[in-house]
């Protein structure tokens, strides 16, 4: 972790308490760690936003595997893009629906491009994106604690895709 520094920082009481419940709920144990891991979050966004870092990330989609050529147009799309793709994970949700994970690794453009064709295919009713960059991008060291309860859409992705 390196050396700690102390600061002080003045907020306004009620959005203190707001922030409290909050990491409260998520099962932090003290403000410092959670103010940690929001620097953090801030600095994974700033670096996945430059088009060429190199990210990691999973493209969630969910579609009605009845809608006309989604899995042929899902299998092609994954094909022509088959440097960014680590791996797959498909499961069965009901009669109608399917969950597809892909893990993805390259560059920031690239990997954002391809999820937005993938998002955008006819049949896919909900799909996300989300990206990180490996851990030593970001001196992320965290005692062996990787999760805090919910991590909402900028959760931490720890994964060992080259």
């Amino acid at each position: 972790m390196g050396v700690l520094s102390r600061i002080g920082i003045a907020l306004d009481s009620e959005l203190l308490k707001r922030f409290d419940r909050l990491i409260g709920r998520q099962g932090y144990t003290n403000r410092s760690e959670a103010f940690r891991d929001l620097i953090r979050d801030r600095l994974v966004s700033e670096q996945t936003a430059t088009p060429e870092a190199v990210v990691v990330g999973t493209i969630t989609l969910i579609f009605e595997h009845h809608a006309y050529g989604i899995t042929e147009k899902l299998t092609e799309l994954q094909h022509a893009h088959h440097e960014l793709v680590v791996s797959t994970s498909h499961a069965h949700l009901d009669h109608d629906s399917c969950l597809e994970v892909l893990i993805v690794h390259g560059k920031s453009a690239q990997v954002a491009q391809f999820a937005d064709q993938l998002i955008g295919l006819k049949g896919v009713q909900h799909g996300r994106l989300v990206m990180t960059v490996p851990a030593h991008a970001t001196e992320h060291t965290h005692n062996g604690e990787h999760s805090h309860g919910s991590e909402g859409e900028h959760g931490h992705t720890h994964s060992h895709a080259h």
